[in-house]
């Protein structure tokens, strides 16, 4: 797996976990009916599900390959 591939993955979660704590500070700052919170949440869902699917085609591909107890 080339470190293009590495760090990008790492990107994408580091992305996923931000978005989960600014989701948590909307929610503990806000006290209106705002809907930053909403908006945090859902970026955080896309970013996973996207992240889930480029694994699965990786793998699928053969880019990616799982570690040993997995291989069939």
């Amino acid at each position: 797996m080339t470190i293009v591939i590495k760090i990008s993955i790492v990107l994408a979660m580091v992305a996923i976990v931000f978005s989960l704590f600014s989701g948590a500070v909307f929610l503990v700052r806000d006290k209106s009916d705002s809907r930053r919170v909403v908006r945090a949440l859902t970026w955080r869902i896309g970013l996973s599900i996207g992240l889930f699917l480029v694994l699965i085609a990786l793998l699928l591909t053969g880019v990616i390959e799982p570690n040993e107890p997995f291989r069939r």
